[in-house]
């Protein structure tokens, strides 16, 4: 599945989304746009629609009325099984609590990805550990983890997996959805800076999700998702 060199990444036009038929909708959203390169920042208190919007962004979930495209591609115009494969080869996620594989080593949780993906596969150059060791390296983990079971790694060090793995294949949009939570504020500045390095070397696009506004900064632009998201404003 090919991806548009259209210069938007990201754009939703009269989305509405609720989670039963017959509920009070939970995100409306007239527009928004992210462009391609852009690292952006999302913030908004606890049950502001982050969680969703990401849902819509990744596939998961659908709207009932509007369109989200991603990449150039519709994604309300897509079955569940090609959201799942657009979801596999373009966009690397990284979850709050990491979803990392605990029966999986270090080396293996990264490379995942590429398991689901021959396009991401493809896109690795060369040898694909190699790569992995690499990414690892760059975000600081010591060599000696990566053979380790993921469960046997600090916090920090598993952020650091967690973001390999969302950087392998090099997708061309990055998703973290408040991966630095746990970490105090030096740690949370550190990690975020040598993520948006990696993501600039791959020409990526960053969504960086928070209630924290304390990393504003550290962005290009931020999005209140509550200052967009009718949703509870409409009779």
């Amino acid at each position: 599945m090919s991806i548009s060199t259209n210069a938007k990444v990201i754009g939703l036009e009269n989305v509405r989304f609720a989670w039963q038929a017959n509920s009070e909708p939970t995100l409306i959203i007239d527009e928004l746009a992210i462009e391609r390169g852009e690292h952006v920042f999302i913030k908004g208190p606890s049950g502001c629609g982050k969680s969703t919007l990401l849902s819509l962004l990744t596939g998961i979930n659908h709207t009932q009325s509007g369109n989200v495209t991603v990449l150039g591609h519709d994604l309300t115009g897509l079955n569940g099984r090609q959201r799942d494969l657009f979801r596999a080869e373009h966009i690397g996620y990284i979850f709050q609590q990491f979803n990392l594989l605990p029966y999986l080593n270090v080396l293996e949780n990264v490379t995942l990805p590429c398991q689901f993906s021959a396009k991401r596969r493809q896109r690795v150059d060369g040898d694909l550990n190699h790569q992995a060791r690499q990414l690892l390296k760059r975000l600081h983990l010591p060599e000696t983890c990566i053979d380790k079971p993921v469960v046997t790694l600090s916090i920090g060090q598993q952020q650091r997996v967690a973001a390999a793995r969302a950087l392998i294949g090099q997708p061309p949009l990055i998703i973290a959805d408040e991966p630095t939570s746990s970490l105090d504020y030096d740690n949370r500045s550190a990690f975020i800076e040598l993520l948006q390095e990696q993501v600039s070397q791959a020409d990526a696009t960053l969504l960086f999700v928070s209630h924290d506004p304390t990393l504003e900064p550290l962005f290009d632009r931020t999005i209140a998702l509550a200052d967009i998201n009718q949703a509870g404003r409409v009779s």
